[in-house]
Formats: structure tokens, C-alpha cells, sequence
């Protein structure tokens, strides 16, 4: 007797994309911490030129914000209230949404020395913007990070009497102004290379936009 012959697909049918690359609720986020990184930034190249932490080194008035002291103060407060939350609000979407860990994890060091290494040559592929390379990771992870430190470091500055152990932390009154200039120098360093980027890959520009 002879057994019929059962045609089984060898994996199911994959579901269809919808095409979504980046949630409303990241690019609100992305151009609002964007928003305030770049407040922050201007208006306090401008409360530096005040008291600068370098003495022989100067922001020009042109690229600063606020006018004056009282000016740029008043914007970094404000923008500073805009990067916390919002921040906030991010990094609690992400996590909840497990967003975090799809996205940004794993990465490695061996995976960020290649995929750099591929990025100079011309061959890192960019044919899906819905998937992150070690490169993208890393930036974004250390961006993260180093936004916390402009924040405690600010906070260091700001109230220093109020939290002694977060200043001391920071190596004293002084040394937490250099530790913010610093995290302020590689934030924008960040967002040159961000930008540069876009330019080589515009339509990331268009996805954070648009959502597609």
C-alpha cells in the first residue's frame, strides 16, 4: 500500500512589512532631545566665554546664544528642562518597548572596528535603515551616556552646595567644569559625524520624518 505524499513547506510564509522604520513617539523624541542638545550647546558656549575653563580659548559671539550672560543662562535652564524629560521619556520607551535591546544590542568592539574599517573603504551597506550596524550602535549607546554626563556634570555645577558627593564625584567645582566642557566638546563632535552622515545617507533624513 502506498503512503500519500505530504508537501510540507519548509518555513512559514514571512508576514509582511509595514514599512515603519522609526515609531512617532522616537522621531517626537529624536527632534526634541535635538531641540535642546543643540540650546544647550550654544547657550553654553556662551555662559562659558563668561568664565572660560581654558582662558586662551573662546567661543566666537556669533555662534552663541542668549547675548549675554543673563540671556544664555535663562535658554540653557529652559533647554535643560526640555533635554531631562524628554530624555527621559526616551529612554522609558525604549526599554518598554524592548526597542532598546533590539536596536542598540549586542555590539562589540570586533563589530565596531570592522564595520568603521568598512564605512572608510565605501562598503558599509546602508540598504536597511530599519537595521542599526556597530557603528550606528556604538554612537548612539555613547551619545546616551554622554548626555548623562553633561547632565550630572551640569548638576555638579549648577547646585554644588546641594550635592557635595556629586561634585566631589567630579573631582571638585573646577574639575566638574572641565568634565561638562569635555562631554560638551564630544556631543558636538557627535553631531557633526551625525550630520555628515545623513548627508552621505539621505534617506535616513527622510525616515526620521517620515517614519518610512
Amino acid at each position: 500500500m502506498t503512503t500519500p505524499h505530504v508537501v510540507r513547506d519548509s518555513a512559514p510564509p514571512a508576514a509582511p512589512s509595514s514599512g515603519v522604520i522609526h515609531p512617532v513617539w522616537v522621531r517626537i523624541t529624536h527632534w526634541l532631545n535635538a531641540l535642546a542638545a543643540i540650546v544647550m550647546m550654544l547657550s553654553g558656549w556662551r555662559i562659558y566665554d563668561a568664565s572660560p575653563v581654558f582662558p586662551a580659548f573662546r567661543f566666537p559671539t556669533e555662534i552663541t546664544l542668549g547675548g549675554w550672560l543673563g540671556g544664555a543662562l535663562q535658554w540653557h535652564f529652559a533647554a535643560m528642562w526640555l533635554l531631562v524629560f524628554n530624555g527621559l521619556a526616551y529612554l522609558a520607551l525604549n526599554l518598554a518597548t524592548g526597542r532598546f535591546f533590539r536596536k542598540f544590542l549586542p555590539v562589540s568592539p570586533r563589530a565596531v572596528l570592522h564595520d568603521f574599517i568598512a564605512a572608510l573603504t565605501g562598503k558599509l551597506s546602508h540598504a536597511d535603515l530599519r537595521v542599526y550596524n556597530a557603528v550606528q550602535k556604538f554612537a548612539y549607546l555613547f551619545v546616551v551616556l554622554d548626555l548623562l554626563v553633561l547632565v550630572l556634570s551640569g548638576l555638579a555645577i549648577w547646585k554644588s552646595v546641594q550635592f557635595p558627593l556629586l561634585r566631589e564625584l567630579m573631582g571638585g567645582y573646577d574639575n566638574a567644569r572641565i568634565v561638562h566642557f569635555c562631554a560638551m566638546a564630544l556631543m558636538a563632535a557627535f553631531i557633526v559625524v551625525h550630520l555628515a552622515m545623513v548627508a552621505l545617507v539621505p534617506r535616513s533624513l527622510l525616515a526620521m520624518l517620515r517614519g518610512r
